[in-house]
């Protein structure tokens, strides 16, 4: 089990203002799926080799491209925040970018599995993503990831927030979830220490928040800072 590839993945957690205080978008894993059945988790996934090729409209914030280089492959910044987009769309079927009239004149010219998005009339745009977590998949899983989650505002989707008729089924039971009844639900562990650093940082949304690294020399599980 040990010998089972890292892959590079990337995770969004939305959040918006309710009734009940911030909400975070997630949605269920199948009951059959390899990796954490039924949990319920973030939208992300894997990065996509043709996460490289796609055309995005902006880049992130200086500070969020500067730290998804540290302990990492400095080229991979652009590649995981476009992952981050894809996945989301693919998996709740919500935009994260600009309306553009040149959006579907350009999708011929994208990846295959981005051309939907390029004909939906809008442009990938990652400003407004905040990288805040980094965690590896420990020894002994099926499948294996190097996380980087992002965090944004519902704000930055260009759709009905609450409409995911276009999700392609990978998750399911999508839903705002009150932060404050996160923990109610079936959750990984790892989803679970992410959850109270969204809390922290909406508590102290002025701080200078490191990252937090869950990373894992040999058998042993450790927390570093990025």
């Amino acid at each position: 089990m040990n010998d089972i590839p890292i892959k590079n993945a990337a995770t969004v957690i939305l959040v918006r203002d309710g009734d009940e205080g911030p909400q975070v978008l997630m949605g269920q894993r199948g009951k059959s799926a390899v990796f954490m059945p039924n949990k319920f988790v973030f939208p992300g996934g894997a990065v996509d080799p043709t996460d490289a090729e796609v055309t995005l409209s902006n880049t992130a914030e200086n500070a969020c491209m500067e730290r998804l280089k540290v302990q990492s492959d400095p080229t991979l910044g652009p590649s995981l925040l476009a992952a981050a987009i894809r996945e989301m769309w693919e998996e709740t079927g919500q935009r994260i970018g600009q309306c553009s009239d040149l959006a579907p004149e350009m999708a011929h010219t994208q990846p295959d599995n981005w051309q939907s998005f390029f004909q939906s009339g809008c442009l990938p745009d990652p400003t407004g993503l905040e990288f805040i977590f980094r965690a590896i998949t420990p020894p002994g899983r099926p499948r294996r990831f190097d996380a980087r989650f992002f965090l944004g505002r519902a704000e930055l989707i260009q759709d009905d927030p609450d409409d995911f008729g276009r999700a392609q089924d990978e998750l399911s039971h999508l839903q705002w979830i009150p932060l404050a009844k996160s923990r109610e639900f079936d959750l990984p562990f790892i989803t679970e220490v992410v959850l109270a650093e969204v809390q922290n940082r909406l508590n102290q949304p002025d701080a200078d928040h490191p990252v937090p690294f869950f990373s894992h020399d040999g058998e042993r599980s450790q927390f570093l800072k990025l």
